[in-house]
């Protein structure tokens, strides 16, 4: 695993405004604009009865700042439809600034508690799938013997509701597979994530050091979900050399087609990453496919553009780059 600093204490405010607490919203709400506070709460919620019960605050309060807003920016903010309240072309532009003033108010109010030596702290992570299973487990698992007092919550989906949590300020950061630009994203770190192919160990292809497309035709494939980014760049290359499979498994869940490859001479695809544990445990092995077209995806360390992130985010960031960088070679032996 990747050095860290020393101690907790080594976490202070220096030339970024960082800090190592956890959001502490009772005290960050009052370095906020009341209007924005409910405007915001309404935006989330999708309508101001729920946005009542949630702040516990009177539901004519809030129509009330809302309106006060409207008033003094002179433009609707919401289009009032009978099954809630969807943002108006100007509500987008307004709700996008409030989340920014938002998150701004939890990092002032983190620092302001590092300054008294408080050493606490939360990270929230939204993770695609292959991140998920083994991956960030262990690397928060060895963060936390450093600073035991650091608090996790991780999110995982697919790619773009990774990157749609970083937007909304529901997570720190996004670690995901990515193969297209996401707006009002800042890409941290983004490194090569090629397919691979995937088996059990004494597969009769493990001898090879790379392999074809067409030399997976004798053997049934277990094959991941056509949404995720390893299917469709799969089913390109495919569809460039009129070569056609048919899965005798498919699954939106990656642990089970790993399983199942350990039961027979089935294929599949993957991420190194995703698989790098159980291939130091000898059960899995992978090598690269010849076709550029599964090249074409990358590993994305994400983060909301514009927002400063407290400190801890950001060693926990450093120390996930270094982790991503101990790459384990294919496991093919012979050309």
């Amino acid at each position: 695993m990747p050095a860290l600093p020393k101690t907790e204490s080594d976490i202070q405010p220096a030339h970024l405004d960082r800090s190592t607490v956890k959001r502490n919203p009772m005290k960050s709400q009052y370095l906020q604009d009341t209007a924005l506070r409910y405007f915001l709460e309404v935006v989330r919620c999708g309508s101001i009865s729920e946005a009542s019960q949630r702040l516990n605050v009177a539901s004519s309060a809030i129509s009330r700042q809302i309106s006060s807003l409207e008033e003094m920016l002179d433009t609707v903010l919401f289009e009032r439809r009978p099954r809630g309240m969807v943002l108006s072309a100007g509500g987008e532009m307004l709700a996008a600034h409030a989340q920014k003033v938002r998150l701004e108010a939890d990092r002032v109010v983190a620092d302001l508690q590092a300054l008294k030596g408080l050493r606490s702290g939360r990270i929230r992570i939204a993770a695609s799938e292959g991140f998920g299973i083994d991956f960030l487990p262990r690397l928060i698992r060895s963060f936390q013997q450093k600073y035991p007092a650091i608090l996790f919550q991780v999110f995982v989906g697919p790619p773009a509701q990774v990157s749609r949590q970083v937007r909304d300020g529901n997570a720190d950061v996004g670690v995901t597979f990515n193969r297209h630009p996401e707006p009002d994203i800042k890409i941290v770190h983004q490194q090569p994530a090629p397919v691979l192919l995937v088996m059990r160990a004494g597969h009769p292809l493990s001898r090879f050091k790379q392999v074809t497309l067409a030399q997976l035709q004798p053997y049934p494939l277990a094959l991941p979900d056509p949404h995720t980014t390893l299917r469709q760049l799969f089913d390109l290359a495919c569809s460039r050399q009129q070569l056609v499979f048919e899965p005798v498994l498919t699954s939106n869940y990656i642990q089970t087609l790993h399983n199942y490859l350990l039961e027979g001479d089935a294929l599949s695809i993957t991420g190194e990453v995703t698989v790098r544990y159980r291939i130091g445990k000898g059960e899995l092995v992978t090598m690269p496919l010849r076709d550029k077209a599964l090249d074409g995806r990358y590993t994305e360390v994400q983060t909301l553009a514009g927002r400063t992130l407290p400190r801890i985010v950001e060693v926990f960031i450093e120390y996930l780059l270094a982790e991503l960088d101990r790459e384990v070679p294919p496991q093919g032996s012979v050309s």
